[in-house]
């Protein structure tokens, strides 16, 4: 039988990959901006900060009004409110409407991720694992989409808002395609009329899980793997100017192998997740596989091997955030939304910190520094993923 929540699904993945660009696009359009408000480059990135600030302080509420009131309703408003952000922000000239246009944005990614990861796992509970690994594929598709299209905007001569009207637009569609959209309920035991028999997906615990010990794991590495790649993506170029003598152009290339890996490592969790490896598994050998080759990059000091090594940081760092995401959710069913708030709080926390920290790493003591900091985060999501594998061995989750 056909699943009835196709549709939905085809929503959610389209506002990830919409979600792609929206991170970006600020500071892809960094020139544009500030001579539109009459400010400097580091006011813009005070808007992107507070982006981070405006997804932190309602990401809780959000997952509440997830468990409350559905699924659907949280998504349909972020795709209303992203259209209000990115017809603004090109049109303002005033800083402080930007800087309210930028906490609605972060409004949204709450809105968009309460709903979206409980609404997959409810609709696709024996794949659940593929289909929220599957959002990592359609954000780093939407990043790679959203330079090429400023790209032909700035070949033509148009107004860069473009850049922004056209996520409008799609984000306008998206609101179309969830509003008739079937969603499964998001209470226990109260799915959609659409599937009969849930009954072989019910989970069980010999052991019900405590909170405050997996479910604090689970939130601090969330922390940790979005750190990961995050240092990766906004350090690579500078590391590769100064410690391996590339010129500008060629360093910020790099971060094309990185995005590559990235949708590789989706497209293999998407196919081998819960078929030859469990969510919780992979927890474990990502980090760890990534640790190994954060090694061998500091180790390297030849520019030839140089993208080999940045492909397969990409490879095992992107993902490892989806996978937190989809083992919170397996052990904490009965609110899935507010579940996933929390470790979504912790990516935001991430946002917020892990770029100034480092900045004053490579500021202060060097560069290198900055990737044997992740190095050191690396280890740390090892040891948390290891606690969370053997917690959840004695919790024995059935389905």
């Amino acid at each position: 039988m056909k699943n009835p929540y196709l549709k939905m699904g085809t929503g959610i993945y389209m506002s990830y990959l919409l979600l792609g660009m929206v991170n970006i696009i600020l500071a892809s359009n960094m020139g544009f901006l500030t001579e539109q408000m009459h400010v400097d480059r580091t006011d813009i990135s005070l808007l992107i900060s507070v982006i981070g600030i405006g997804h932190l302080l309602t990401v809780n509420i959000s997952g509440k009004l997830s468990d409350r009131y559905g699924r659907k309703p949280l998504i349909l408003v972020a795709a209303v409110l992203y259209v209000v952000f990115l017809v603004g922000m090109p049109l303002t000239n005033s800083f402080s409407i930007a800087i309210g246009l930028a906490f609605i944005a972060g409004t949204c990614n709450s809105l968009l991720d309460s709903g979206s990861y409980p609404a997959l796992n409810e609709a696709f509970p024996k794949r659940a694992g593929s289909a929220t690994v599957l959002i990592k594929a359609f954000v780093s598709i939407g990043a790679i989409l959203l330079p090429m299209m400023i790209a032909l905007f700035i070949a033509k001569g148009l107004f860069f808002g473009y850049a922004f009207f056209v996520p409008a637009a799609l984000f306008l569609g998206v609101a179309f395609i969830v509003l008739k959209s079937a969603f499964p309920k998001n209470k226990e035991d109260e799915y959609d009329h659409y599937l009969v028999d849930y009954s072989a997906v019910k989970v069980q615990f010999s052991i019900k899980p405590k909170f405050m010990k997996e479910g604090a794991a689970l939130i601090l590495f969330g922390f940790t793997s979005i750190s990961l790649s995050m240092i990766v993506q906004t350090w690579m170029p500078t590391y590769a100017i100064e410690v391996l003598g590339y010129g500008e152009i060629e360093a910020v290339s790099l971060i094309s192998f990185f995005s590559a890996g990235g949708l590789l490592s989706v497209i293999l969790l998407t196919v081998f997740l819960n078929r030859w490896i469990k969510p919780v598994t992979a927890m474990i050998i990502y980090p760890f596989m990534a640790a190994v080759f954060l090694v061998l990059f500091l180790t390297n000091s030849t520019q030839g091997l140089t993208a080999f090594l940045i492909f397969f940081l990409g490879l095992f760092m992107s993902g490892i955030f989806q996978l937190a995401m989809t083992v919170m959710v397996e052990l904490f069913p009965e609110n899935k939304g507010t579940s996933v708030a929390y470790v979504s709080a912790a990516a935001s926390v991430a946002f917020m910190v892990i770029p100034y920290g480092t900045g004053l790493l490579r500021e202060y003591v060097n560069i290198t520094s900055v990737f044997v900091f992740d190095f050191a985060l690396a280890l740390v999501s090892i040891l948390l993923a290891t606690y969370i594998f053997i917690k959840y061995k004695k919790i024995k989750v059935v389905h």
